[in-house]
């Protein structure tokens, strides 16, 4: 019989990207912990039946698969304010809609990879979160993971044409809702001085409360969002008059890092400077084309970011 010490060390090479397929698939990080966690115990129980008849790998990805697509038929679809309701025209935010299902971003790895750091980026992950379960899972498995069309036929019970159209319909719906250039080729494009230059002005731009210096980073049609609150801002006047009349009234310090492969800052509100959001960024070129304010400390928390 397997000892737990001997299950454990089968498993390890496969927990991390098992995490990250769970969050593709479910957009969210505590879904994805409880799907990886349920993953972990079928794969004990069953680990005695295993017997190698297939790759151990593809075996841990079934057993995942089937974890997310049952998390799914219970679960409304997880999604950013511009799916919640139309950009507001004034500064007046509505209140934290908790019961929201909002996706969350994640926390990549610093030795990811290109690929998995592209394919953990928002848009791509949000993306997602309009597809069909198959077809979802189907594209994160083909086209992320590259397992065969007949490992993933296998994988979800279905066959290899069945596969294949379902591939070509995710990735042209998908298509269709991600920016044509990804954060990663953005970043790569821009260089590593420009984007230090880039973040010492953000980061100046909050720590002087200065909207005018802000508004010299956006894009014009820059979007502004900060789930749980609903509300969103569209466009480079908006998001500015905003944080000019709302957020930039407060002093605020703010601490550069990465999610979801992308820019991302720990916002710090004074006087105490405690941690109010996670900021998300996107760019475009040299400049912001979309800022994402995450504000639920259960996010944070999977950052391992301090408080204060």
């Amino acid at each position: 019989m397997t000892s737990g010490q001997e299950f454990e060390s089968l498993v390890a090479p496969h927990r991390r990207e098992l995490r990250a397929y769970c969050y593709r698939m479910l957009g969210s990080l505590q879904d994805a912990e409880d799907a990886l966690q349920e993953t972990l115990l079928g794969a004990w129980k069953g680990l005695a039946s295993f017997e190698g008849r297939s790759a151990l790998k593809s075996w841990l990805y079934r057993i995942a698969t089937h974890a997310c697509l049952r998390a799914l038929e219970q679960r409304n679809a997880r999604i950013l304010p511009y799916d919640y309701a139309p950009a507001s025209r004034g500064s007046q935010v509505e209140p934290m809609l908790e019961l929201v299902p909002w996706l969350d971003p994640y926390p990549v790895a610093p030795d990811a990879t290109f690929e998995q750091r592209e394919s953990l980026e928002l848009a791509f992950v949000a993306a997602l979160q309009h597809l069909p379960a198959v077809q979802r899972a189907t594209l994160i498995l083909r086209e992320v993971l590259a397992f065969s069309a007949a490992e993933a036929a296998q994988l979800l019970e279905t066959s290899v044409p069945a596969i294949n159209s379902a591939l070509q319909r995710a990735k042209a719906a998908v298509r269709t809702r991600v920016p044509p250039l990804s954060q990663q080729a953005t970043l790569a494009e821009l260089g590593d001085a420009a984007q230090q230059s880039l973040v010492r002005a953000y980061v100046d731009a909050w720590a002087q409360q200065d909207a005018q210096a802000l508004l010299t980073l956006l894009t014009e049609d820059v979007r502004f969002s900060m789930p749980p609150i609903p509300t969103w801002f569209d466009g480079r006047d908006a998001v500015v008059r905003f944080f000019a009349e709302a957020v930039l009234r407060a002093p605020w310090r703010l601490e550069p890092t990465w999610a979801s492969g992308q820019l991302a800052f720990a916002a710090y509100q004074g006087p105490g400077f405690r941690l109010g959001a996670l900021n998300v960024v996107r760019l475009r070129g040299g400049k912001i084309a979309e800022l994402t304010g995450f504000l639920a400390p259960a996010t944070h928390a999977f950052f391992s970011l301090p408080g204060r």
